[in-house]
């Protein structure tokens, strides 16, 4: 691992804080939803993580969280935590949110500066697209539904995680207006790198 690579003190910092804020944002508590999905808080963390952390710290404060989950810690909204969760109609959502906030980070912070609509735009194909081509199938797979009642039934979630998008959106460029150190140094991405080369 070359010294770029490494996780500095600085960023395992802000790593623990994201995850502590997804894991907050569960204290809300679900709302139950169809076929055993319930809507929840913690996706405008990882939307959140994304747009402020870039991609690398944010899937890793993800990351965390989901370890946390996996060891039977009660982090997810309800307090739900442990391997049945894997195993349920919620696995590919929550699975999904380490590419959802991954992808967030890329595009919002894609580049030389930082931009509203970028975020707006990585907060929407991010922090729902990717999480929900990956939950869905999963979903459909565990319920034994076919693929598009699954896709019907989880349209009743994207009314809330497009307020939580905007959210986001707001959130970050006013973090960024008053605590611009909070955010990465403006530097290319690695897909934005390679495409250049």
């Amino acid at each position: 691992m070359t010294v770029t690579s490494r996780f500095e003190g600085r960023d395992i910092a802000r790593i623990a804080v994201f995850a502590a804020l997804i894991i907050a944002l569960g204290l809300v508590g679900p709302i139950p939803g169809p076929v055993g999905v319930p809507i929840t808080a913690q996706t405008l963390g990882v939307m959140l993580a994304g747009a402020v952390l870039g991609w690398r710290n944010a899937a890793a404060a993800v990351l965390v969280v989901i370890v946390l989950t996996a060891v039977g810690l009660p982090v997810l909204a309800g307090g739900r935590g442990g391997l049945g969760v894997f195993v349920g109609p919620t696995a590919g959502y929550l699975l999904g949110w380490i590419p959802g906030a991954a992808v967030v980070g890329l595009i919002a912070h894609a580049g030389r500066r930082f931009a509203w609509w970028r975020v707006a735009v990585g907060a929407v194909v991010g922090g729902i697209g990717v999480i929900y081509a990956i939950g869905v199938p999963v979903q459909a797979l565990v319920m034994g539904l076919p693929l598009g009642d699954a896709l019907v039934a989880s349209a009743v979630f994207l009314p809330g995680d497009l307020i939580k998008a905007a959210a986001a959106t707001v959130l970050a460029v006013a973090l960024h207006r008053a605590y611009p150190v909070a955010f990465p140094r403006r530097t290319p991405q690695p897909a934005l790198q390679a495409a250049g080369e």
